[in-house]
């Protein structure tokens, strides 16, 4: 499917990419209504109710992502309660000896997200996946969500990358048409972001269910 010697850069999402999605799903439809109905005293099926209204109507701006908005928003202490399920942070299949083999061919690797700092300090600490990468980048540091075009504008600013030799591997297709349309050359979907979930029909972009599919991987054990 991919040509390694025509790609240079690699920009990689983190949920549902490299992490199971399992764990944000479950914390944003299950444990936070749970938690806001108890706080708030209200029955589950209205908060489950009211929280996915205000969720969906947000959904691929930069406040959809942002935990200071749910915090004030809510008036929830959101950052802390997610940890109140991380042990449910999980790394994809396959994502550790993927992100190793790029480092043998040599990539540059960058990790490109729209988690908010608190969160995405959070699932780096509990997955270590930095220490394969070349720099991470937060959409919130560049003042727009993937889904914008002008975030891609800004990243060119802050990373140095050819758009013809880049790829860019995502789970969400808004964000992959936002990257297409900047030109970016390489793009692939996954197609099972959430262990848990169903495996994704994909028509609009290449996508692979696991990592060996672009990359022959090595499976060790001790």
């Amino acid at each position: 499917m991919l040509d390694w010697r025509e790609i240079d850069t690699v920009l990689l999402d983190m949920d549902g990419t490299l992490l199971d999605l399992h764990y944000d799903n479950h914390f944003w439809l299950d444990h936070l209504p749970k938690r806001y109905a108890e706080i708030h005293s209200l029955p589950l099926d209205r908060a489950q109710r009211q929280l996915h209204e205000e969720i969906e109507a947000l959904r691929g701006t930069l406040e959809w992502y942002c935990l200071d908005y749910w915090e004030h928003k809510l008036q929830l202490d959101v950052t802390e309660m997610l940890r109140e399920t991380e042990d449910r942070i999980a790394l994809r299949p396959q994502t550790e000896s993927f992100l190793e083999g790029l480092q043998k061919l040599n990539k540059n690797v960058y990790l490109v997200t729209n988690s908010h700092p608190r969160g995405l300090e959070h699932k780096l600490e509990i997955s270590g996946i930095d220490r394969w990468l070349d720099g991470v980048v937060s959409s919130h540091d560049l003042g727009h969500a993937k889904e914008h075009p002008d975030f891609w504008a800004a990243l060119s600013k802050t990373i140095v990358f050819d758009a013809d030799r880049t790829l860019f591997v995502d789970d969400n297709e808004s964000v992959l048409a936002a990257a297409r349309d900047y030109g970016i050359g390489q793009l692939l979907c996954i197609r099972q972001p959430d262990s848990r979930g169903p495996l994704r029909e994909i028509t609009d972009f290449p996508a692979i269910h696991q990592f060996d599919e672009i990359m022959a991987i090595q499976e060790t054990s001790d």
